[in-house]
């Protein structure tokens, strides 16, 4: 099957990201046709901002990019996976993954 991605009625699609290493997800954020095109070009992480209505590639202040290894589309194609080497954390916190908020109940 080609890669076809389906971006939905926003012109977005998912984006999750996992260390290609430790295999830990790191984040999730979303792309448009242009940023998955600039990610792919870079060889870096690009987003859409949903907030601030532009394009976000991620560590261009901090310094803590995205290196992509891989892309692949789930079944469906509407959701991305991003294998990556991250040069630093993930999460604006500052903690390694986005993903850090334990449900104990």
């Amino acid at each position: 099957m080609p890669f076809a991605p389906k971006f939905n009625a926003d012109g977005l699609i998912p984006a999750i990201l996992q260390d290609a290493d430790t295999h830990q997800v790191l984040m999730m954020a979303w792309m448009n046709a242009e940023s998955l095109q600039l990610t792919q070009e870079r060889g870096e992480a690009v987003f859409w901002s949903r907030s601030r209505q532009e394009i976000w590639h991620k560590g261009a202040t901090s310094g803590n990019v995205m290196k992509v290894i891989s892309i692949t589309a789930d079944c469906d194609q509407d959701t991305l996976l991003l294998q990556v080497h991250p040069t630093g954390p993930a999460c604006h916190t500052g903690a390694t993954s986005c993903f850090f908020n334990i449900d104990n109940s």
